[in-house]
């Protein structure tokens, strides 16, 4: 704890007795003669009580008083003011200015001594009070921007960036680890925001080793001499790496009451030494934000959950197209958006040819993974905002927004193509060669009316190319 006590005063014999008497008692005590150097020496050694002197030849006390609780840095230093000025005029000036107290000369060494402990402890518990209101402040707008966010990566490297900041390091990361692990996944990273699950070994990180064993805070305030890192240290000489890490803290967090990682500080030499109080405010932090992370994993999972009974609803089962049903209401908002804004739109309704000779050569079975194989084919060809569902038995549509039906007759004229180069058998079975015969209808037109009737219009297209032969594309 600061014990340190900076007399500013030019009396010499005062000044010695005033430092023999608080260094027996146990204080640290620094002189400033005559006040000249004052706001330097304040800042060289930052004490916890200042005793200023009201009257000296070359400077003023009490103006010196006056601007240093002018001073943003030191407004809160307690000053003792010491004078032999009548004690009624001096009093009242003093404590009018920002004095903490003041004491006459000369002085009774009991209440010199109680006055000195008592400011001294004020000043303390004023210094805390200030510390832990920031601490609160910057932990309530750290957990703001967490829990403004719905995704558990995003909060993780808001985490590490907010308290990283908070604490002024340079070093600051999520390691994902349980006990027994051998390895951890860093899953965020102030110092490379770009890193993605990165995987270390744990056996070269002691600290974050010894917190994933124990379950327990690991403090290292000197990496360079901590015997946590022995071992490290002789393996870094061996290998002539060069580790410019100063002090570290490793926090273990759990989350649905399982130990999952560790929350992992660094400084270097060019940042201060990390201490309990960063820990301990880091640590808190942690533990507030593991329960806006608990819930964005369940809303994550339950939305995922959602979405993927949704593409059930919306899939058909075996070629993983697009089924009927969802077909409908997808065609129908294209349609509408085409009407909207004046836009070309194409279908194609495609067949497989004879496709009940091979369930009656092959069996469904050999049906069923011809079937699987061209809805695979179809997906894999379309655009991404192509539509490719299932129409139902052997046949497939493919709905091409924004396509005129020239740009969809050579598209479909590809499909014919490739269908027909494939073999589509299963491996070690005899090969099996399809054809498809393809209908092509387009919007704008005058016979379109819904999406009933537009894909009525390409169903005509494709009689036509089955009647015309097959392995047709017809419009």
């Amino acid at each position: 704890m600061n014990n340190r006590v900076l007399v500013a005063d030019d009396d010499e014999s005062l000044v010695r007795t005033l430092t023999w008497i608080l260094k027996e008692h146990g204080y640290e005590v620094f002189v400033c003669p005559g006040g000249d150097s004052l706001f330097a020496k304040l800042e060289e050694i930052k004490p916890a009580l200042l005793l200023l002197d009201i009257m000296m030849p070359k400077v003023d006390g009490l103006q010196l008083l006056e601007r240093l609780k002018q001073d943003e840095r030191h407004k809160d230093l307690p000053v003792l003011m010491v004078s032999s000025m009548p004690p009624e005029e001096a009093t009242v000036r003093a404590l009018g200015l920002g004095a903490a107290d003041f004491i006459s000369k000369p002085f009774r060494v009991r209440e010199l001594l109680a006055r000195v402990e008592a400011h001294i402890r004020v000043g303390r518990a004023l210094a805390q009070a200030r510390e832990e209101a920031r601490s609160r402040a910057a932990m309530v707008d750290i957990l703001h921007e967490v829990t403004d966010s719905l995704k558990p990566d995003e909060m993780y490297h808001i985490l590490a960036r907010r308290v990283a900041r908070a604490l002024n390091i340079s070093k600051c990361s999520m390691v994902l680890a349980k006990p027994g692990d051998q390895q951890g996944v860093v899953v965020a990273a102030y110092e490379n925001p770009m890193l993605r699950n990165l995987q270390i070994e744990l056996s070269r990180y002691p600290e974050i080793r010894k917190a994933v064993s124990s379950g327990r805070m690991v403090l290292v305030e000197e990496v360079a001499n901590d015997p946590l890192y022995e071992d490290e240290r002789r393996r870094w000489e061996r290998e002539q790496i060069k580790v410019p890490t100063r002090s570290a803290v490793a926090l273990p967090f759990w989350m649905k009451e399982q130990q999952i990682g560790v929350f992992f500080l660094r400084t270097t030499g060019d940042d201060p030494p990390l201490t309990r109080a960063d820990a301990q405010f880091a640590e808190t932090v942690i533990k507030t934000a593991v329960s806006a992370i608990e819930k964005a994993y369940d809303f994550e999972t339950a939305v995922s959950d959602k979405q993927r009974l949704e593409k059930l609803a919306l899939t058909d089962a075996l070629t993983g197209c697009m089924n009927r049903r969802a077909l409908a209401e997808a065609l129908a908002a294209e349609l509408d958006r085409a009407r909207r804004y004046n836009l070309a739109l194409t279908i194609l309704l495609a067949d497989i040819d004879r496709f009940k000779s091979i369930n009656d050569t092959r069996g469904h079975i050999a049906g069923d993974s011809v079937l699987r194989q061209v809805g695979e084919l179809l997906r894999r060809e379309a655009r991404s905002v192509d539509i490719v569902a299932r129409y139902g038995g052997e046949e497939f549509v493919i709905v091409m927004p924004e396509t005129a039906p020239h740009g969809a007759q050579i598209f479909a004229e590809r499909l014919r193509r490739r269908v027909m180069a494939r073999d589509f058998a299963d491996t070690g079975e005899d090969p099996l060669h399809l054809t498809v015969s393809i209908g092509l209808a387009s919007f704008p037109d005058d016979r379109v009316h819904s999406a009933d009737s537009f894909v009525s219009l390409a169903d005509q297209a494709l009689y036509r190319a089955k009647n015309e032969g097959r392995n047709l594309v017809r419009q």
